[in-house]
């Protein structure tokens, strides 16, 4: 059962920030796991940055705050990246996606409150998840026109996760704000989801862009 406590937004009715929230829940889907270890009285969030991007951490450690403004955060160096961290025994109430093992190794659904707020906040959700798992890259191609071979070059956004249901979710908030995809293999593996056709790349570049 669970404790009524004001203090949360899930137990408690609190109030939420719910556009940083829905890009938490961006950041948590990709790259986060909620871990509890014996010597803690609470939970922690961690988030997995990569050191090539100063501002994710920023912005991932500012949505922590925004989320749980009475917690504190912080950041633990490790080959490469950092991680930034929060804790709070409210982690579970809000992230009821987290369980034992790999996110693509079981299902991953929102529950009702969290569709909601995915909805209303579309875009924050889908700049959570490209920032985790995602990039923003320019490919090129070569045609032959008027007999002199040309260079042409044109942004693309992937987003890349082993989950299915986690790709089904950001397909879903792309179909939400009309923004066109396509899925792509490599290796057999349809883990690729790709944006490439110039009007659906011009709304990424305005609502999400690219990591730094």
């Amino acid at each position: 059962m669970r404790i009524h406590d004001p203090a949360c937004y899930v137990c408690g009715g609190a109030s939420l920030d719910l556009a940083a929230y829905g890009y938490l829940l961006g950041l948590y889907l990709g790259d986060g796991h909620i871990i509890q270890y014996a010597k803690h009285r609470v939970p922690s969030l961690t988030i997995t940055c990569d050191d090539r991007w100063p501002g994710l951490m920023d912005a991932a450690e500012d949505s922590m705050r925004a989320v749980l403004p009475g917690n504190r955060t912080c950041r633990v160096k490790s080959t490469g990246c950092h991680d930034v961290k929060i804790y709070s025994r409210h982690l579970w109430c809000l992230f009821p996606q987290h369980g034992p093992g790999r996110k693509h190794e079981r299902d991953i659904a929102l529950a009702l409150w969290q569709q909601q707020i995915v909805d209303a906040h579309p875009w924050e959700f889908i700049r959570g998840l490209v920032h985790s798992d995602g990039c923003r890259v320019t490919n090129w191609t070569e045609h032959v026109r008027g007999g002199e071979r040309r260079r042409y070059e044109y942004p693309r956004y992937f987003f890349t996760n082993t989950s299915q249901d986690i790709r089904g979710l950001f397909c879903a908030a792309l179909d939400h704000v009309g923004v066109a995809w396509t899925v792509t293999r490599r290796g057999g593996r349809p883990h690729n989801v790709s944006v490439a056709r110039r009007a659906s790349v011009e709304l990424m570049d305005l609502h999400v862009g690219a990591k730094h």
